[in-house]
């Protein structure tokens, strides 16, 4: 593809997953020299994007700030397709690089397709097989493949996902970049403990307990699902010997269920949401996740910690497979028997906490960099 002296590389992202994904990929990028590389943030998620981009020591070139209380996924979508349309126009790249399946991902690789510019995508190939589940992001990811002319495909799974969509020219099997986050986040707690010493209080508070660590925000579990979540958590919280420590997601269709069905309970932390460092640690110190999110699937089996994920299906099937995670839906009964499992039969946490992780090495981002750089012959 014809390209200027110096190549220029736009990176799209929006949400904390994103950020938390790309950093290492925008760094490897860096690193390779001879690319321009252009960083624009849609801040679909404002607080919690602003978090990662602090730890990470990215200041973005452009931000969009396009996120507002309450917004509907088509108003997002619409401004995101003019905010995305007029910065390709203004800076001109040579290639878009997106990640994942948010709405930010998706109409960055159509803003893009729009202008006949090729795209990127790190994470491609993830499949639930519903589009329903996740939804949005099943249908998000469907939309960028056909867009695509390279394919970061973090497992083999993956990349046959996209060959079942005849998706097969331009796909890498590169190993996921959340395992390169986690491990140089890791490393910089490591030399610099303050990173991650808000979770003193608690650990100390908590010690000589089970610590289950809980994440949800999925859209497809508001309502009914979320409620059942709830009552779940706090059955398992009446255990004497057991902690929750509950980051809390800030959309509203999370904490007023929370507030009404869960309440108080002595020993479960519900906190604000956890910047990344924060995060890593609380992963450290539990017992296991129970979790409707995707990076957990990806970041706990790293720490060896048995992930329990609320949802009917996953875009993320290879942690299943390997036995570092475990499906259980949403249903109240079906949570407390298996958290309590995990938390009362050794062999049964061991099997899972010391299954092989199969997404990927930490070298993901290097190799990505590397394949883009060969794209413009450096």
């Amino acid at each position: 593809m014809p390209v200027s002296a110096r190549p220029k590389v736009l990176v799209v992202f929006g949400t904390r997953p994103e950020a938390i994904k790309l950093f290492p990929v925008i760094r490897a990028l860096e690193e390779v020299g001879g690319i321009r590389t252009v960083t624009c943030v849609t801040a679909q998620h404002r607080g919690l994007l602003d978090q990662v981009l602090g730890i990470a020591g990215l200041t973005p070139d452009i931000d969009l700030d396009l996120m507002e209380p309450g917004q509907s996924l088509d108003r997002l979508t619409a401004r995101l397709l003019v905010g995305l349309g007029e910065v390709i126009d203004r800076v001109a790249p040579d290639r878009v690089v997106v990640q994942g399946d948010t709405a930010t991902a998706m109409v960055g690789a159509l803003a893009a397709y729009y202008r006949k510019i090729p795209v990127a995508h790190v994470e491609a190939g993830l499949r639930s097989g519903d589009i329903h589940h996740p939804w949005p992001e099943e249908v998000n990811r469907r939309i960028v493949a056909p867009i695509a002319d390279l394919h970061f495909a973090p497992t083999e799974t993956a990349a046959a996902a996209l060959a079942r969509e005849s998706v097969t020219d331009g796909v890498h099997v590169t190993g996921n970049t959340v395992i390169d986050a986690l491990h140089w986040t890791r490393g910089r707690i490591a030399r610099e403990p303050a990173l991650a010493a808000g979770l003193d209080d608690l650990a100390q508070r908590f010690a000589g307990r089970r610590i289950v660590l809980v994440t949800t925000h999925r859209r497809e579990n508001f309502g009914d699902g979320m409620a059942s979540i709830a009552r779940g958590i706090a059955r398992i919280a009446a255990r004497d010997d057991v902690a929750v420590l509950f980051p809390m997601h800030p959309n509203p269709n999370v904490g007023a269920v929370m507030d009404r069905l869960l309440g108080e309970a002595d020993n479960v932390a519900r906190i604000a949401p956890l910047d990344y460092p924060h995060f890593i640690r609380a992963l450290g110190m539990c017992d296991l996740a129970l979790t409707d999110s995707g990076g957990v699937q990806e970041e706990a089996p790293a720490l060896g910690k048995p992930v329990l994920v609320m949802r009917d299906t996953t875009e993320r099937p290879e942690g299943v497979v390997a036995g570092t995670a475990r499906l259980i839906g949403t249903d109240e009964d079906r949570i407390v028997s298996e958290v309590f499992t995990l938390l009362d039969d050794k062999a049964a946490h061991s099997a899972m906490a010391r299954a092989h992780n199969p997404f990927g090495d930490g070298m993901a981002s290097t190799r990505i960099a590397r394949i883009v750089a060969d794209g413009f012959g450096l």
